[in-house]
């Protein structure tokens, strides 16, 4: 049975991506370590639909010891290979480096005393931005800074265009759609 609720355009279609939109696109994340298991997300999806990377999700956080930075971290050329022999996750080297430099990058911020999510959410002064509630974007100031913010701490595989769109599903920017029944609901997390 069809429910009456008005979406943003992308999730109408697919039962999938309705489930995620409904659920987790766009609600504000304030956990570090949650926050950084999306980012490397993010980077294996460029190129790739999201679809592809929500039914493969779990099978990321097996093949990644549940996205523990310290642990990632100490991969070496065997762990790359075995992970390049897995058919459960999007198999690609360049992909699967940026993931072991950015644990390091994680870490090293982490050593220097600042938090990842703060450091994060810095770039909006710890408050979601509200999209215009049109078209989405593919690019935003926030992401643009943040992608900058980034690079400049040893991570890879953050442009800006992976960094908005990070930023929109952990909900630093709400990119809901205006009529979009979830737009209000997210915005009410950050209470």
């Amino acid at each position: 049975m069809k429910d009456h609720l008005h979406r943003c355009q992308w999730a109408c279609k697919d039962p999938i991506m309705q489930h995620y939109h409904d659920t987790e696109w766009g609600v504000p994340v304030f956990d570090s370590r949650a926050l950084w298991e999306k980012l490397i997300l993010d980077g294996f999806q460029a190129g790739l639909s999201w679809r592809t990377i929500l039914l493969k999700r779990d099978a990321f956080r097996e093949a990644f010891e549940g996205f523990v930075p310290e642990r990632i971290a100490e991969y070496n050329d065997l762990d790359i290979e075995r992970l390049l022999g897995n058919a459960g996750i999007v198999r690609s080297r360049m992909k699967i480096r940026a993931a072991i430099q950015n644990a390091n990058a994680y870490i090293s911020l982490h050593n220097r005393g600042e938090n990842f999510s703060d450091f994060v959410w810095s770039v909006v002064d710890h408050q979601p931005l509200s999209g215009d509630g049109g078209t989405l974007a593919t690019r935003s100031t926030a992401g643009d800074l943040l992608s900058q913010k980034l690079k400049n701490n040893g991570f890879s595989f953050v442009g800006p265009v992976i960094v908005h769109a990070w930023l929109q599903a952990t909900g630093v920017i709400n990119d809901h759609e205006a009529l979009c029944f979830r737009r209000n609901e997210v915005a009410l997390h950050h209470g």
